[in-house]
């Protein structure tokens, strides 16, 4: 069995999204952990899984497969009460094939009451060439409310309206600095997950 990759090794993080490049970069440096973008070329299945962890460890298994090596890859979005859950999943495409950002961010704030309670999800998968079994999994989640009006520059995706649980103001994830971000974010507790599980089996 493959053992798993050390601290201090780099990982191939199976996305096309340079927000979320950026984003890991920033959350595995201070555990000595690089990322390393995708290679050209490789290309990832759809995500056509019914939870966020099946669409992760599908990305998981395609960028270990096609590289040989360590491979993360997170499937993450966001859920609203108001809407029983939705669009979780279909986070990315929630306004249609081919939305961006903008276009996934007015259609929740036409749908989305004010005030409502708002998830954000993230799974994060791991896969180790030559190791037997599933990619491990690890899970974040965020907590909060859908805000009054889209504001802040910082973040991206729904984080303009998503003003998260706890003492910070009032304040969207898209006006936290990344230091308050990483805190509390979906992605910066699931990377916490990985970086304990691999300090243990390094």
């Amino acid at each position: 069995m493959a053992e798993a990759p050390r601290v201090g090794r780099s990982l191939v993080l199976a996305t096309r999204n340079p927000h979320k490049l950026r984003e890991f970069g920033r959350l595995l440096s201070p555990a000595g952990i690089g990322v390393m973008a995708l290679p050209d070329g490789v290309e990832l299945p759809p995500e056509v899984g019914d939870t966020f962890a099946a669409n992760a460890i599908a990305k998981a298994r395609a960028g270990a497969a096609a590289t040989g090596l360590v491979t993360v890859a997170d499937d993450s979005g966001i859920e609203a009460e108001a809407l029983g859950g939705r669009p979780g999943v279909r986070s990315a495409r929630y306004a249609g094939p081919g939305a961006g950002d903008r276009e996934n961010l007015i259609k929740l704030i036409c749908e989305v009451p004010v005030g409502s309670r708002l998830r954000y999800v993230c799974a994060l998968a791991l896969a180790i060439p030559g190791r037997a079994g599933e990619p491990v999994v690890f899970c974040g989640r965020c907590e909060g409310r859908m805000a009054g009006a889209a504001a802040g520059s910082r973040g991206f995706g729904y984080d303009p309206v998503f003003v998260p649980d706890g003492d910070w103001g009032g304040r969207t994830m898209a006006q936290l600095g990344d230091a308050e971000k990483d805190s509390i974010s979906h992605r910066g507790r699931a990377v916490a997950g990985l970086v304990a599980w691999l300090s243990r089996e390094s």
